[in-house]
């Protein structure tokens, strides 16, 4: 599977105020610059991944090797454990994931394919919710891990539930690259695939993301009927067409999706 794609920084088109402490700024930059592709780097590889200087990035690694963030054979420095703290925060602040992890359950028990729930962060869909089949799938996916969105059933829902000069704008942010010969890569394109998804009320992405992959998708909404979150199925396309997903899996994960939805509301 294609490596995650590393999301823009979020700060990267804000304009910094009165109100903006950068110091802070830059040991989030610090943090987002480890990934799978470097769990260990030395001074000098945090300070070019983050445009700081040696002694800037070597201020912000102690401090959080200090408070238990960052750990160092002398050399070499690596996020700790204590950093899932910062994204749990999160996770059991938003009382969602909670309602929607039974839902996702009993979902992934009926149609035997794993499903995940996901939010919009940038131009990436980020994993914040997923329940796996006991079957063997090369694609493993965890809590956290990105992916674009115009290329995923997740993302596509997710943008549906944005109007079309602000998906045109987070298109143009994105790289529209070809991950497989099905891929969408122009603009209008995507779009037109995105006001689909918003007028049916669901997503079928076809091996976009990668060979063999099928995926689909329905929003979960708030109180007010914005979408907030969705949720997806995937499977292989050998084993489960497009076709069949969408006509045996759909009404099943859209009722899922719904009844997060209406959970939401009493709680």
């Amino acid at each position: 599977m294609p490596a995650p794609a590393r999301s823009q920084s979020p700060t990267a088109e804000a304009r910094p105020g009165d109100a903006y402490v950068q110091s802070f700024a830059r040991g989030l930059e610090v943090i987002r610059s480890f990934s799978a592709a470097a769990p260990r780097q030395t001074l000098s590889e945090v300070a070019g991944r983050t445009g700081l200087t040696r002694a800037g990035a070597r201020r912000i690694l102690l401090t959080l090797q200090t408070l238990g963030y960052v750990e160092s054979d002398g050399r070499l420095f690596a996020l700790t454990p204590r950093i899932l703290d910062l994204g749990f925060a999160y996770l059991s602040s938003m009382p969602i994931w909670n309602i929607a992890e039974p839902v996702m359950e009993t979902l992934v028990e009926q149609v035997k394919e794993s499903c995940s729930a996901g939010v919009l962060e940038g131009t990436d869909i980020v994993y914040v919710l997923r329940v796996s089949t006991r079957k063997i799938m090369r694609n493993t996916l965890g809590v956290g891990s990105r992916l674009p969105a115009y290329c995923t059933s997740l993302g596509r829902m997710l943008l549906a539930g944005r109007p079309d000069d602000e998906v045109l704008r987070l298109l143009r942010a994105s790289k529209l690259e070809a991950r497989t010969r099905h891929s969408l890569t122009d603009k209008d394109a995507i779009l037109a695939k995105v006001q689909q998804a918003r007028r049916q009320g669901w997503c079928l992405v076809n091996q976009e993301l990668e060979e063999g992959l099928v995926s689909i998708a329905a929003p979960v909404l708030d109180r007010a009927g914005r979408t907030i979150a969705a949720l997806n199925i995937s499977g292989q396309a050998n084993r489960t067409p497009p076709r069949q997903m969408q006509e045996t899996m759909l009404p099943a994960l859209r009722e899922a999706a719904a009844q997060v939805s209406q959970r939401l509301l009493m709680a």
